[in-house]
């Protein structure tokens, strides 16, 4: 048993990671069964000497039938590490051949199957004490897993399967032993259990929260004292949220800090618009390059909130910037996103990204000097092997006045300049794209179209944010009520996960507030009723993360924990929040405070990981105003209403009569009134969207 252990807890890397190249030659010597896959990862390894199959029941009946351990390797196609470990080991021959005498192989794009990857990942955190991708686990024929790691080098990975298959082959009632105990810890871990104790939310509980999360600030360059730094979107709108709400300063002064940061470091893609995945080091400058939809559809929205506080024409141009990028990079004919840009190009990281000192300067003649100084082409933006990031350390104002222009002329210039080096990118070889739609994610980028309509009033922005809703309807919806996940090419896949539900809600709950259009209200209705009757789990008052219609797994988690993206859980705690106030549903309201009830406690030890149940925390102890608008001039009013930050409110209104709750009985022919309400009391309506600010005060 010692020497399994030892195998079994041997030293995994943790990896970042980027997409692998697709391969251009049509001659191929081996094709596997994920040829008929729609997963722009899978297809990759289609071609790879190892007898890939698909995750499914057929991978599984071949282990059992000959009574051979099954890998399962999980990645995406945004992995650099795991476009290494394809090629290190994967396409090699000697590896190969070990994989495919001694195992049935796995291959699984942790984006389509993020129910998989939770389990797999789970197991070897508790392995390890590490993950990341590509995760590599080797599971018995019945799917619990016996040992797991991440990128291995072609001769570690070659020996450590054949000292595992072995070890099967000679004990495998020890290995059987093992996986049951280790299976038994990923059942128990990350569920949720009732907190039977009554709700008490205070302030107190916020100000301690942060009191904690204060102490790993970086007060110098934002965000976390720590590296690598991941622009987690759901962070910085709660410590915006709550120090507008509770006239904390600090708190905004470090969001301030940190969204000043990004949208001037290297991070973002000052050229072509968009935020990379992470920043490697402290000073948010060298990225890792893949640009992926969910961090560029939040971190829209975030902007979008932040202009509302700060008024900062930096944060409109960031928001402008990525989403033409979006439009331009990740957007398909039938209005649906796209999922990521890989950070590779011509077998180099970033490559498409960087200019060389003496390109610049041949492509930008008598304007090199000032773009120079603008991007910081010198000792600040230099990376490494004679390329430069561009990046901004000083505002338009301050760099206007060194090189006596006015701002317009200095803009002037930029524009030119930029202009110059997009058709110079423009001809360089571009990233892999991963061209298949998930429904998630797709959620969080129309939610960020909605929020930048809401803040700038650009028609176009909601124009792109219908076209992307009547798409998840139309291809997504199923006639059941539910969602499927991905999409690609016509086809419409997998059973939609929670993350699925709880994305688009949000999204279509803040559409109907922009244009009050009740189809996305009962939309975002009826696809909570859908996934109260098929995720939600009575016990706990929790979601589990999948169906109970999809196939068993060892085990059915919970995602409680917010991360880069909210947790599906928080996320529909926030929905049924809001729901509740649009139909007076008091079982939707209880529902929400009852898992919100279930892990505050634990909010203290990790806030960052909390933040999005802290944004409904917020809600419950300062007012939260419903705000009806009625009448002919109703959307315009709406936008109105989000000139001025107010982020504990919601709108609903109508431009006719309507029978839901706050509305019904409150139309006038001849007026739009808007009517501030809290707690189901109204004040006196008003047509002067000023005087509604005053009531909010």
């Amino acid at each position: 048993m010692k020497k399994l252990l030892t195998v079994l807890f041997a030293l995994a890397l943790t990896s970042s990671c980027v997409q692998s190249q697709h391969k251009h030659s049509m001659d191929y010597k081996h094709t596997n069964k994920l040829i008929d896959e729609t997963s722009p990862y899978l297809l990759q390894h289609a071609h790879n000497p190892v007898n890939w199959y698909p995750w499914g029941e057929e991978a599984f009946e071949k282990a059992r039938a000959e009574n051979k351990l099954v890998i399962v390797s999980i990645g995406y196609s945004a992995c650099h590490w795991c476009h290494v470990m394809e090629h290190e080991s994967f396409e090699d021959d000697s590896a190969s051949a070990v994989m495919n005498d001694r195992y049935v192989c796995i291959k699984v794009d942790r984006e389509e199957r993020p129910d998989v990857d939770q389990i797999y990942m789970n197991a070897v955190q508790i392995m390890t004490g590490r993950g990341g991708w590509p995760l590599n686990c080797i599971v018995l024929p019945d799917e619990r897993p016996i040992w797991g790691g991440t990128y291995f080098r072609k001769d570690k990975w070659i020996n450590q399967l054949n000292q595992i298959a072995d070890f099967y082959e000679a004990q495998p009632e020890k290995a059987i032993e093992y996986s049951d105990k280790l299976t038994q810890g990923i059942k128990q871990s990350e569920l949720v259990a009732l907190n039977a104790a009554e709700p008490n939310f205070t302030k107190d509980m916020l100000q301690g929260v942060y009191d904690s999360w204060e102490k790993h600030f970086d007060t110098i360059e934002g965000g976390p004292d720590r590296s690598p730094k991941f622009p987690i979107p759901n962070n910085y709108q709660f410590l915006l949220r709550y120090g507008h709400l509770s006239g904390n300063n600090a708190a905004l002064s470090q969001v301030k800090l940190t969204l000043d940061k990004i949208a001037y470091g290297g991070i973002y893609d000052h050229l072509g618009g968009g935020i990379t995945r992470y920043s490697t080091d402290k000073l948010w400058k060298v990225p890792h390059f893949e640009k992926m939809l969910y961090d560029n559809g939040q971190v829209i929205s975030l902007y979008s909130e932040a202009y509302q506080k700060f008024k900062d024409e930096d944060y409109k141009n960031l928001v402008y910037g990525t989403l033409e990028f979006v439009e331009r990079e990740l957007m398909s004919k039938e209005g649906a996103f796209y999922s990521a840009l890989d950070a590779d190009s011509d077998g180099e990281e970033g490559k498409f990204y960087v200019w060389k000192k003496e390109e610049l300067q041949r492509l930008l003649g008598e304007n090199y000097d000032l773009f120079s100084d603008y991007y910081n082409v010198n000792s600040k933006g230099y990376w490494e092997h004679d390329n430069y990031i561009l990046l901004r350390v000083q505002d338009d104002k301050t760099l206007a006045k060194k090189h006596a222009l006015s701002v317009g002329d200095l803009k002037a210039k930029m524009a030119d300049s930029e202009s110059i080096l997009m058709k110079k990118r423009d001809t360089r070889i571009r990233p892999g794209l991963d061209d298949k739609t998930l429904t998630s994610w797709n959620g969080l980028m129309l939610k960020g179209y909605v929020d930048a309509y809401l803040t700038f009033g650009e028609q176009h922005f909601l124009d792109i944010a219908l076209e992307n809703a009547n798409f998840i309807v139309n291809k997504q919806l199923r006639k059941d009520g539910g969602l499927n996940h991905s999409y690609k090419e016509g086809r419409s896949t997998i059973n939609g996960y929670l993350e699925d539900y709880a994305f688009v809600i949000d999204a279509f709950l803040k559409l109907y507030e922009a244009t009050f259009d009740v189809q996305w209200l009962q939309h975002a209705n009826a696809l909570t009723a859908y996934s109260i009757e098929h995720f939600h789990d009575s016990n706990s008052g929790m979601f589990f993360f999948t169906s109970d219609e999809d196939p068993a797994l060892i085990a059915r988690k919970m995602e409680v924990n917010d991360n880069v993206i909210p947790a599906s859980n928080s996320a529909m705690a926030n929905n049924l929040f809001v729901l509740s106030h649009h139909y007076g549903n008091s079982e939707y309201q209880e529902m929400s405070v009852k898992m919100l009830n279930n892990v505050i406690d634990q909010a203290d030890s990790y806030p960052a990981g909390y933040s999005h149940w802290l944004n409904l925390l917020l809600n419950q102890v300062y007012p939260f105003y419903e705000v009806a608008v009625v009448g002919k001039k109703a959307t315009d009013k709406s936008l109105e209403l989000h000139q001025t930050y107010i982020p504990n409110k919601m709108l609903c209104g109508s431009v006719k009569e309507s029978k839901l709750p706050l509305l019904e009985n409150r139309y006038s022919k001849d007026q739009t009134r808007i009517f501030v309400c809290e707690n189901k009391v109204c004040q006196m309506p008003t047509e002067d969207t000023d005087k509604a600010f005053q009531l909010m005060k």
